[in-house]
């Protein structure tokens, strides 16, 4: 993981983005991940951040980062689109 970072830090470096810029890329997509991992969810992804979820929804905000991007890539397909799964058969009981 280490050598990863090293890595893209040393191609961050040499393409010349700025360190903001590579700080505020960093972050941004650090959060998404944590966002997508929580299924969304603010407050459980604040609590794996160890901050309050309003910062968090401020930090958000500051990096222009949208939940409803986040939650669109989690949405169900539509029923078309969805494999067919033959459900199990279920034994019947009368009585």
């Amino acid at each position: 993981m280490k050598r990863e970072l090293a890595s893209l830090v040393t191609q961050m470096h040499s393409s010349g983005i700025p360190y903001e810029d590579a700080v505020r890329d960093f972050k941004r997509q650090y959060l998404r991940e944590v966002l997508v991992a929580h299924r969304g969810n603010q407050c459980k992804a604040a609590d794996e951040l160890g901050m309050h979820r309003n910062t968090l929804s401020r930090a958000m905000a500051e990096l222009e980062l949208d939940l409803a991007e986040v939650r669109a890539g989690l949405k169900r397909p539509p029923r078309s689109e969805r494999p067919f799964v033959r459900a199990a058969a279920l034994p019947f009981r009368q009585g």
